[in-house]
């Protein structure tokens, strides 16, 4: 298979296999395979994606997964397909989102590959174009652009600032309004889930600029899940724990990471896959029919202890 030109998205099917591998937490004859403890032997966990068409099946849906070309969302994007849905994934790396739509092609889904900077509104509008005109519709939206820093308060400059809000929340904001919008007009319901943060409240240390986008992306979720509700649109938000990605590796130092060790009772970080199982749920029609306006914490039992 040859990826597509330039200035075309990457497109292209598979038939559905009957059977084949996938990561923890892929759902298995509608249910929700648990992880077997493998780790301390270092070995993946396997397990077998099977044909789904009850309670978490996304058959017949269009996803797409902006920041898809990153490690977390782009784990979700690929679960989103395994669940039955056709993924649009854009990211701010032509060649990033190419390859998470590759990927899900070579496990037997449809998806396409989208070059999108999600803080500027003609990108986002094209985003939406590119999936109508090679799906048709739009029935999912994920929300997981994101960048992170540590500059320290008295340093932080205007640009860093509002970098880091236009990426965090503007994108949020653009993307619910346009592909929402549409949504709306289409007249068939569907699904935004934001991919919000453990620093969005109480605040984390260090991660100020990150900590307020992320509070605002919870406002736009709960604000937005009250507006879309008429029209069958529900909104809601995913709130991981400490996940080790591309964007917080700096700001995880030894002393941090032994502290939110510390703090999290299950004595770990979480690994992406884990997060798959969240975002299904939240798409699915039928398994989250009546959640909306939820921010839904994955986090490892992080926010469930103070001392």
């Amino acid at each position: 298979m040859s990826l597509s030109p330039e200035n075309e998205p990457l497109i292209t099917q598979k038939p559905p296999l009957e059977r084949r591998k996938v990561q923890i937490g892929t759902l298995v004859n509608n249910t929700t395979e648990m992880a077997r403890s493998e780790r301390e032997s270092g070995s993946a966990v396997t397990i077998y994606l099977m044909p789904d068409s009850g309670l978490f099946s996304l058959t017949g849906e269009v996803a797409v997964v902006i920041g898809g070309g990153g490690v977390l969302a782009g784990a979700m994007a690929e679960g989103l397909a395994q669940a039955g849905a056709k993924v649009a994934v854009a990211g701010r790396t032509r060649a990033n989102a190419d390859a998470r739509a590759k990927a899900i092609v070579e496990q037997g889904g449809e998806a396409i590959g989208i070059q999108c900077d999600a803080t500027q509104k003609a990108d986002v509008q094209k985003a939406l174009d590119t999936t109508l005109e090679r799906f048709h519709q739009v029935d999912i939206l994920i929300n997981a652009a994101g960048v992170n820093s540590a500059t320290p308060f008295f340093e932080i400059g205007e640009e860093e600032w509002h970098r880091i809000l236009d990426i965090d929340l503007k994108s949020v904001f653009l993307a619910c309004q346009i592909f929402g919008k549409a949504m709306v007009d289409a007249g068939r319901g569907g699904s935004i889930v934001n991919i919000t943060s453990v620093s969005s409240g109480p605040p984390l240390s260090k991660v100020f600029t990150y900590g307020v986008a992320k509070a605002g992306v919870n406002q736009i979720t709960q604000f937005l899940a009250r507006e879309l509700a008429p029209h069958r649109i529900r909104v809601n938000a995913i709130l991981p724990g400490f996940f080790p990605a591309e964007q917080n590796r700096k700001v995880l130092t030894a002393d941090r990471v032994a502290s939110i060790i510390a703090h999290t009772p299950m004595n770990r970080f979480g690994e992406a896959s884990e997060l798959v199982g969240a975002a299904v749920y939240l798409a699915s029609r039928r398994a989250s029919s009546f959640v909306t306006g939820t921010i839904l914490r994955v986090d490892g039992g992080f926010t469930a202890m103070t001392i």
